[in-house]
């Protein structure tokens, strides 16, 4: 018992380090100019990214609900960091400014998370996908007609105050809460939901309490996402956020595997970087990006695929057994 405690003290310490030398190191390569602007500008975009898939994946794949909402919460996000740093923070130093425009937005999607978790959670499957889908369409219209954050021309003028370091340490400080969280008694309860909900209320699990507790946090970190690619782009407009940017986060979802941390860190990653990738053939990008995405899918889905990833597990097992 001793020995797996002092083995769980060194994961996490080498873990930490991990986390910093490798923002050492792209800060060094940054600063040496062998990271471009253009370079990163994809890394805080894949740090996002990992923001809304970790915290989707909290709601589709721990919790086995199936929502489409996810750019609505997003763009709440958005546009309130936006609008308190433009406006209501505009006096006070983008230090100070920043962080608490971020924590407004999230804030607010967390409130709207409630209110749209409410009634529609006790819905399942289509009805649920549907509602939600209607919930993110509902919020773009709004803003398509709220004059004082620029209504269909966009919001412009923001302070650019995102930068590569607030992206990866909020990145990393999701997975860590979300991490905690599914490890956690409450995680543990809102897996028994997904696995059997009737079971679970007749285990004494308040089944609507974890779906609402699921949600909000989920909604909480879209909202965080929202705020920093704000503060990166410098002028939003509701297009951005359709009902086509809360599929490109499920299909991230899906293809990192549905209740896997790492998978879908690995997801985010591969799925934007590869669209920068492919810009060189851009008159066949979109064609080679589908193709794949399905050789993907159909990989992961694949025995053979499974059966290899299974031995190099079992392989670290045994080295690891072994130490």
């Amino acid at each position: 018992m001793k020995k797996l405690k002092e083995n769980k003290k060194l994961l996490i310490l080498a873990t930490l380090g991990a986390i910093i030398a490798l923002f050492a190191i792209i800060t060094v390569l940054t600063q040496q100019g062998i990271i471009n602007r253009y370079y990163s500008g994809i890394l805080l975009s894949t740090c996002i990214n990992i923001i809304l898939v970790v915290s989707l994946n909290l709601t589709t794949g721990f919790l086995g609900q199936l929502t489409l909402g996810h750019a609505g919460f997003m763009a709440i996000g958005a546009y309130a960091s936006a609008y308190c740093t433009k406006v209501v923070f505009a006096s006070l130093p983008g230090i100070v400014s920043f962080p608490l425009a971020l924590l407004v937005g999230g804030l607010l999607a967390l409130v709207f998370g409630v209110i749209i978790g409410v009634p529609t959670l006790r819905l399942r499957g289509d009805y649920l996908a549907i509602i939600t889908l209607a919930f993110g369409e509902v919020i773009r219209t709004i803003l398509l007609n709220l004059s004082f954050v620029g209504g269909a021309k966009g919001y412009s003028g923001i302070p650019r105050y995102s930068n590569f370091a607030w992206a990866y340490f909020l990145a990393v400080a999701t997975i860590v809460v979300i991490v905690m969280l599914i490890k956690s008694r409450h995680g543990r309860a809102i897996i028994s939901v997904r696995e059997d909900e009737i079971a679970a209320e007749a285990s004494g699990i308040n089944t609507s309490y974890y779906k609402i507790l699921a949600f909000v946090f989920a909604a909480f970190f879209a909202g965080i996402a929202g705020g920093l690619y704000a503060h990166y782009m410098g002028i939003i407009e509701p297009k951005t956020f359709t009902f086509n940017k809360s599929i490109e986060i499920l299909v991230m979802v899906v293809l990192g595997g549905m209740g896997n941390i790492k998978g879908a860190i690995v997801s985010a990653i591969v799925l934007t970087i590869l669209p920068e990738l492919l810009r060189s053939v851009s008159s066949y990008r979109t064609m080679i990006y589908a193709l794949v995405l399905i050789i993907m899918m159909l990989a992961k889905n694949s025995p053979a695929f499974k059966a290899t990833i299974q031995k190099i597990k079992s392989k670290f097992i045994r080295k690891e057994a072994q130490q």
